[in-house]
């Protein structure tokens, strides 16, 4: 597919985040009726050691505006954007396809993003043969809404990360998320740049759930965007769930976002996790569903 005149593609640098960052908030409230990233999610994602901006990802620019964006990660998971200006030009479409040449040069076998449900982006995909690999949703607790207290068992505690736990987090996290099918193992250094090494990070960001003995068993993590606390993150030790740890991290999360200014929160779950109606229970309500396409290279 060929851009469209005067259209053109460049190497980005890491003074284009803002500029990217514009170009999801632009199309993300288009497609999904509110935007759900921060700048400091794009800064995190382009610091991670394993991606190399020069070569994983890719601007197009009209009259020196960036109008389109794309990038690959570990040969299977990819994202890109097109202005709200700038759609039905063909741009999604060489997006699409600069996505699938950069996941077979990194060694990928099938590469997929997440789109709105019913999006343009959606639209095209499935026009290209992509298919849905699973479902997610953005769920949220309104201003002034509270979750039910979770009762942690005898000697089990919530409390602020300390400096020197962060690989003790990220094996809890890495492990429980590992459970997922079609999931990639993060390293440690790609995990730190989305989260103790994001810009702003703080240690509140980071709840832990230690057990009598003091050791780490459940993690979550939380940060505050606007009006908004956002908890991207929440894991269990396989061997101490059932004993309420994720709800309690759950309501610990949300409240410390309120005593930092959040007056809503927020977070996502997807259909391999099986979370939807534990989400459901405690009073939260879908505001957008999204699904992840994917297509065989």
């Amino acid at each position: 597919m060929e851009l469209p005149a005067g259209v053109t593609t460049r190497t980005l640098r890491p003074d284009d985040a803002r500029a990217v960052f514009d170009l999801l908030v632009d199309s993300q409230t288009l497609d999904a009726g509110e935007p759900s990233v921060d700048l400091e999610d794009v800064v995190g994602d382009w610091q991670r050691p394993s991606f190399d901006l020069a070569t994983h990802a890719v601007g197009v620019e009209d009259a020196g505006r960036l109008v389109g964006y794309a990038h690959v990660a570990n040969g299977r998971y990819a994202d890109a954007v097109v202005a709200s200006t700038h759609r039905a030009r063909g741009i999604g479409m060489w997006l699409a396809g600069w996505t699938q040449a950069e996941a077979k040069r990194q060694g990928g076998s099938m590469v997929g993003m997440p789109v709105p449900v019913a999006s343009d982006g959606d639209h095209l995909l499935e026009r290209l043969g992509y298919h849905v690999a699973w479902t997610s949703w953005v769920l949220q607790l309104g201003d002034g809404e509270q979750i039910e207290s979770q009762p942690l068992p005898e000697g089990y505690a919530v409390r602020p990360f300390r400096p020197g736990e962060e690989h003790a987090a990220y094996r809890i996290v890495e492990d429980a998320f590992n459970e997922w099918p079609d999931r990639q193992p993060v390293a440690y250094d790609d995990w730190a740049a989305r989260v103790v090494r994001r810009p702003g990070f703080e240690p509140w960001h980071l709840r832990l759930a230690s057990d009598p003995d003091g050791e780490v068993v459940g993690v979550g993590y939380v940060f505050v965007s606007g009006e908004y606390g956002y908890v991207p993150t929440l894991a269990v030790r396989r061997d101490r769930r059932g004993l309420g740890l994720a709800r309690a991290l759950l309501v610990d999360c949300f409240a410390v976002a309120r005593e930092h200014g959040a007056s809503r929160s927020e977070l996502s779950t997807d259909s391999r996790t099986g979370a939807l109606g534990l989400y459901e229970r405690v009073g939260m309500r879908v505001t957008s569903t999204w699904v992840h396409r994917a297509v065989a290279l």
